[in-house]
């Protein structure tokens, strides 16, 4: 069957057959999730989950990054999913249509720090989780996203409930139980983007994965066969165009996901359907010297499915200006950059950025086949008093072809960490993130999430140890 393949595979594989390439990608999307949500938790959306988390009455187990809080594994992982999506400035995959780091990164680590796993450990568990982002992801098809779904909660589900299954000792049989249960609780809507609850998507799906470990674990019962025959999970939800699950379980790991197609890594806090066209509208800037004030049109072709996400033509929001490409060009041809500052309430209401956004048109590119929004490219033409700028953007900004050097990469963690741990402490945290391999139990790592208090500077990292099982 092949739950039981996809499930064995997961629990099975060790780690020194992870290639250390598959493994150094692993580490570097710790970087990023842990990075983005720490600047997530300063968000009005992080601070509303810290009052939730601070008022469950629960034994603090699992650490809310950036707080001096913890709670029940679950909630850690609800909590820290949501702030690691807040921004929308996390990593995606293209073979998931989606965002895997910030479903996976806070199940896992919120199990890992239960149980005393090693920095390997989680390493190890977010590899074969990305597998498994990668392989639902092709098999739900973009017709599955293209009816509504957003596939980073609804899949990533599965690929969290993998994840944190390895790192809390399940068998292949118990993982089995634990998708079962995952597939009752799956959700998150497109209609959404936009909104608060975009992010608790990941949140949930995060949640879900871990509660959906806990219970099988403890003897719950579920289908366990949930990706095989009729009313299975890929029978319900699977679109028209969705690629067979069995022959993508053949290739696991042949190649791996990490190396292909690679997480993309977003330059810009702001929906990846932007990016080409932000990174197309930057060097158009660059070569012509093209200024805001001379702008009479911007037109953006994009091809089928690559903006779908996209949802807002004209924001009134910071969090609905991140999906719209309006917006995003608007600010891009004020500010000639895209940053955390960009996308408040107040930047998207300033009047020249109102008034850009009415001349930015977007249309449909002719094509039989759909895309993603990382995928395929996009056609940015700019007509102003002194002529008609045009190209087409054929690469992803933060993808493998057109990829954040290691320095860019490093000053992104340290502008979000730095934010809620201040420079030394995000240094410190930088340290072990880059030494996460190394590590005999990921609670280092993870002390060193929360600030140091500000009242005493020079006090060590070290807090209270949190409570295992």
């Amino acid at each position: 069957m092949l739950t039981e393949r996809l499930a064995r595979f997961v629990i099975e594989t060790p780690t020194a057959d992870i290639p250390p390439p598959v493994l150094a990608g692993a580490r570097d999307a710790l970087l990023d999730t842990i990075g983005v949500a720490l600047a997530g938790t300063v968000e009005p959306v992080g601070e509303i989950v810290a009052r939730w988390i601070t008022e469950l009455d629960a034994r603090p187990q699992s650490t809310f990054w950036g707080q001096r809080a913890g709670s029940s594994p679950a909630d850690a992982a609800f909590a820290n999913g949501v702030c690691a999506h807040a921004l929308d400035f996390d990593d995606s995959l293209p073979s998931l249509r989606g965002h895997p780091s910030a479903t996976m990164i806070p199940a896992a680590l919120a199990v890992a720090e239960v149980t005393g796993a090693s920095g390997a450990d989680v390493l190890a568990a977010y590899a074969v989780g990305l597998e498994v982002a990668g392989k639902l992801g092709q098999a739900m098809g973009h017709g599955h996203y293209l009816r509504g779904w957003h596939t980073t909660a609804t899949a990533g589900v599965f690929s969290s409930t993998a994840a944190a299954a390895r790192l809390a000792g399940l068998d292949a049989q118990g993982l089995r139980t634990a998708w079962g249960l995952a597939a009752s609780q799956v959700g998150g809507l497109i209609r959404n983007f936009g909104t608060m609850t975009k992010p608790f998507h990941a949140g949930h799906a995060a949640r879900c994965a871990v509660q959906s470990v806990w219970l099988a674990r403890a003897g719950f019962t579920a289908d366990d066969n949930i990706f095989d025959d009729k009313d299975s999970v890929l029978a319900t939800y699977r679109g028209d165009d969705g690629a067979s699950f069995e022959q993508l379980i053949a290739r696991l790991g042949a190649p791996w996901e990490m190396l292909e197609p690679g997480i993309y890594v977003k330059r810009w806090p702001c929906c990846y359907c932007n990016h080409r066209a932000v990174g197309g509208m930057l060097e158009l800037i660059a070569k012509h010297a093209i200024g805001a004030d001379e702008v009479r049109q911007v037109e953006i072709g994009f091809l089928p499915g690559t903006d779908n996400a996209l949802v807002s033509h004209d924001p009134q929001t910071g969090l609905e200006g991140k999906f719209s490409i309006e917006y995003a060009m608007a600010a891009t041809l004020l500010d000639g950059r895209l940053t955390l500052e960009t996308f408040t309430d107040a930047m998207v209401q300033r009047p020249p950025a109102r008034e850009l956004m009415r001349k930015v048109r977007r249309y449909r590119i002719a094509d039989d086949k759909v895309y993603s929004g990382v995928v395929g490219y996009t056609d940015i033409a700019v007509d102003t008093a002194r002529g008609r700028f045009a190209m087409r953007v054929d690469r992803a900004p933060g993808s493998p072809a057109w990829p954040m050097t290691k320095q860019e990469r490093l000053e992104k963690f340290m502008d979000c960490a730095g934010r809620v741990l201040g420079t030394p402490g995000a240094s410190r945290l930088l340290e072990r993130i880059q030494n996460c391999g190394t590590l005999a139990d990921i609670r280092d790592l993870l002390r060193a999430t929360v600030p140091v208090d500000k009242y005493d500077e020079t006090a060590s990292d070290a807090q209270p140890e949190p409570v295992p099982h």
